[in-house]
């Protein structure tokens, strides 16, 4: 039990548990940002090119129950738009990544740089 706990503590202490907090706070209100815009800048939008439909008001009613089914489909819209964020955000840091593995690789010794090297461990054995 010892070990688990120390193994904790330096996870802890690692900085991830910081890392993760900061994400989670900033998705929240990433997310809240793009309800925001969906739910009052492109649903109205789109309820207008659809002849003036009210996505949060579309509802079926079966029985006593009331399906909202407007409220679903903005919940998909959200989705969608936070997925290409992050998609676009992911492929900018990939493309980053690989132009800094690209910039730290050394250059190619040349054939006869590598030859001289080559003698000159071979006379020092």
């Amino acid at each position: 039990m010892k070990g688990f706990m120390t193994e904790f503590k330096e996870f802890i202490n690692k900085g991830n548990v910081m890392d993760l907090a900061v994400g989670m706070i900033i998705a929240g209100a990433f997310g809240k940002i793009v309800a925001s815009l969906v739910e009052n800048i492109l649903m109205p939008i789109v309820g207008m090119l659809l002849g003036g439909v009210d996505f949060a008001k579309l509802s079926v009613t079966v029985g006593d129950a009331s399906i909202v089914y407007g409220a679903f489909i903005q919940a998909i819209i959200d989705f969608l738009v936070i997925a290409l964020v992050i998609f676009i955000i992911v492929k900018n840091i990939n493309k980053m990544k690989k132009e800094e593995v690209a910039e730290e690789e050394p250059e190619e010794t040349p054939a006869d740089i590598a030859l001289l090297t080559e003698i000159r461990d071979l006379l020092k054995k």
